[in-house]
């Protein structure tokens, strides 16, 4: 099994930039805006882009972590990973815009499972999707409207996402 580097550092912290002022274009700015990742990686990637967002429109923006563990439609088909802490901030996610953050976009399974969850929590005005990493395969109708890196890929392959907050190391890797 061969293993290649795709993304450095670098490249990483490019496109997280890259999407933190996509998001303001595309909101006029950081007004009503929450930011909510998926866990695991997907978290530290929102709470980057609001740090980038702070840095860009001086404004801070909330940050939570949304988990869909339990809102899986393929947990007869996968095993389970221990669900992580759910955290929505103070202000809530009613009539606001919610960007949706995960470190890679595959079958979109897990976003069907994050809109579930968000459902739960309350009624955004509205919900976009930012991902690191789109390697298309997708199973639902589901479509980033941030990307980090189009990278096409084997569904055999698979794309190795590590952050030096969780890994110690920052870079995307394909194994196949």
């Amino acid at each position: 099994m061969s293993t290649r580097t795709v993304l450095q550092e670098a490249d990483i912290t490019r496109a997280l930039t890259r999407i933190s002022h996509e998001i303001l274009e595309s909101n006029r700015g950081a007004e009503g805006l929450v930011i909510l990742g998926i866990p695991t990686r997907g978290v530290e990637l929102a709470q980057r882009i609001a740090t980038l967002i702070a840095g860009i429109a001086g404004v801070d923006v909330p940050v939570g972590a949304l988990d869909v563990t339990m809102y899986r439609d393929d947990l007869a088909h996968h095993p389970t990973r221990t669900p992580q802490p759910t955290s929505i901030p103070e202000c809530g996610v009613d009539g606001r815009v919610v960007i949706l953050v995960d470190d890679v976009l595959f079958s979109g399974r897990s976003i069907r499972a994050a809109l579930d969850a968000l459902q739960d929590v309350g009624r955004p005005a509205a919900v976009r999707l930012a991902a690191l990493i789109d390697r298309g395969h997708r199973e639902l109708p589901i479509r980033p409207d941030f990307v980090g890196k189009n990278l096409p890929s084997a569904k055999s392959e698979r794309i190795n996402v590590r952050l030096n907050e969780t890994d110690g190391v920052e870079e995307v890797t394909i194994e196949g």
